[in-house]
């Protein structure tokens, strides 16, 4: 196995739609490791590192809501992305509230799936230039942009990659507003016209971070019909 290949961990038990995945996924030059459970995925967690994790909701044993929530404590940056049949909203807000930086319901289309990977494990390199500073402060929180943490008013938090190139636009752009299908084509990689909720929950998300009251932002402010804007002074 190439070491230059990006290493990606699927955990599937539906072995048909498995072989199909990791058939395509090696056809792109990916090297897959492919688990059927949720505990042996973990295990394999402890001692291997992944670019990416593709991990279905419904497993048997321990759900993939449980096994997000458990491979987040393992490893913070890692991105995840989540296979679901299930339909409601509500079962999406839950797999990224455990952790995962999006999905994908199933039955989906495969181009649509290769290029959601092949933008999630787009490196770093990106977002590290000027004028991003590392220690980025605003109100009483300071991200470390490089070393994937931030301290807060809870306390010092680890983030996920997904989470630093969302943050890094933010910075970069901040007092602009930023339309949502920018943040979607520049830190997902989705189509300009993609209808998705992840962005909104990853925002969520942020604000439970680095807000006082969440349900009022100031940092994180939403444009409505348009996108999101940062504002480092708060409104």
């Amino acid at each position: 196995m190439s070491e230059s290949k990006p290493r990606i961990m699927l955990v599937e038990d539906e072995i048909n739609l498995a072989r199909g995945i990791c058939f395509n996924l090696e056809q792109d030059s990916y090297a897959v490791s492919h688990f059927e459970r949720g505990e042996t995925a973990l295990e394999a967690l402890k001692v291997e590192r992944f670019n990416l994790i593709i991990l279905d909701v419904m497993l048997p044993g321990i759900d993939g809501f449980q096994v997000c929530k458990a491979m987040r404590k393992m490893d913070s940056r890692v991105p995840i992305l989540m296979l679901t049949a299930r339909s409601e909203d509500a079962d999406r807000v839950c797999g990224l509230e455990s952790g995962a930086d999006d999905y994908l319901i199933k039955p989906f289309n495969l181009l649509e799936f290769l290029l959601r990977v092949k933008g999630m494990l787009r490196r770093s390199s990106w977002y590290r230039p000027d004028p991003v500073e590392e220690g980025y402060q605003f109100g009483v929180n300071e991200v470390f942009l490089l070393s994937y943490r931030a301290k807060t008013a809870q306390g010092e938090i680890d983030l996920t990659e997904m989470e630093v190139r969302v943050l890094v636009l933010f910075f970069q752009r901040e007092g602009q507003v930023i339309p949502r299908s920018d943040l979607l084509e520049t830190v997902w990689g989705y189509a300009s016209d993609a209808e998705t909720r992840t962005l909104d929950n990853f925002i969520v998300r942020l604000r439970k971070y680095f807000e006082r009251d969440p349900s009022r932002p100031v940092y994180f402010q939403t444009v409505r019909g348009v996108g999101y804007r940062f504002s480092r002074k708060g409104a």
